[in-house]
């Protein structure tokens, strides 16, 4: 089969049906999902004309494949599993429509926003039946990556990770994160947000073997990394406030400040040293000679140039402008 022709990284590979024939979209469909997840067997719903796309994006050992389709079923047969040469766990974020999991006697739904795991070496169906157009970010998770972080000899059954009360809601900003900008980070920022993500389910799996006391220390790294994050992509933002971060990360404004006090600083420390390191870089950048001082300042979120000023010379002992001319003779 041959993908399309685009200008994408030599990470990404990308399928889609819309220029084919409406008897050949399903055939191609079929054989791509094979690549990019391994063997499959989709079913095609009763409907002429098959219109999808498949996205692969290479995390490091694992990946995401972003797809959408309409209704239909998929199934990984014995068959499927005995031609596979590699194990894995499908990790799902459901971005629209609804999807039941059934893999051996449980069954799960996702809807837009859940996130799901199942295991490729076990039968499975997936019944994509809430439509006509579905979405979803599936994450392909080495079966070796998430088991060496799990006790011994512990079952991974079919489950809906985003329901659990502590790291749910960061699995599922994680998940989205990644589903969204897996390409605009670099390679080494994907495989290690990727990590977290792994980090994260296997905190969640093993909760439910087990009492979480001893999971405390890895939960509130987590969060901190969850935190640090809705921070750096708001970063740019003039009127950026501890309420903000927590809604985005589903934390209270209080445990904000407790968990930046672990790190020792304070949340506006955080946010202004971020920001002055941000202007630090643009005013070092060759191809930023020509844009102000005060222009760099506001895109870092500050809105007063003098407060920028005194913040950058009690930071780095020298004021803006003489920064930029010392990198600029170095």
């Amino acid at each position: 089969m041959q993908q399309i022709e685009r200008a994408v990284p030599s990470r990404q590979s990308a399928w889609d049906t819309a220029d084919l024939r409406p008897n050949e979209q399903f055939a191609y469909y079929r054989e791509a999902i094979c690549q990019a997840f391994m063997n499959l067997t989709p079913e095609p719903a009763a409907a002429a004309g098959f219109p999808a796309s498949v996205d692969h994006i290479r995390l490091g050992d694992g990946a995401i494949n972003r797809v959408s389709f309409p209704e239909h079923v998929v199934r990984r047969s014995a068959a499927d599993i005995a031609t596979s040469d590699r194990s894995c766990f499908y990790l799902n974020l459901k971005l629209a429509g609804r999807c039941r999991i059934q893999q051996g006697n449980r069954e799960i739904s996702l809807s837009p926003g859940q996130v799901g795991i199942f295991d490729s070496d076990r039968q499975f169906a997936l019944l994509h039946d809430r439509g006509p157009q579905l979405r979803v970010a599936s994450f392909w998770v080495p079966s070796e990556a998430l088991r060496e972080r799990l006790p011994a000899s512990f079952d991974v059954a079919a489950a809906r990770v985003s329901d659990d009360p502590v790291v749910g809601h960061l699995i599922v900003e994680t998940a989205r994160t990644l589903a969204d900008g897996a390409l605009r980070m670099t390679e080494d920022e994907g495989r290690r947000l990727f990590r977290a993500l792994i980090e994260l389910v296997a905190v969640s799996l093993s909760r439910r073997g087990r009492a979480g006391a001893a999971e405390t220390e890895s939960l509130a790294d987590a969060t901190m990394l969850a935190l640090k994050r809705a921070i750096h992509r708001r970063l740019r933002e003039p009127g950026l406030a501890v309420s903000d971060v927590a809604d985005a990360v589903g934390i209270s404004e209080r445990y904000v400040h407790k968990l930046l006090a672990r790190s020792g600083c304070s949340f506006t420390d955080y946010v202004i040293d971020n920001r002055l390191d941000g202007a630090a870089r643009d005013l070092s950048d060759p191809a930023m000679t020509d844009r102000a001082i005060g222009a760099i300042a506001f895109d870092w979120g500050f809105s007063d140039l003098s407060h920028f000023t005194r913040c950058f010379k009690q930071r780095f002992g020298c004021r803006p402008r003489d920064w930029r001319a010392a990198k600029a003779s170095s």
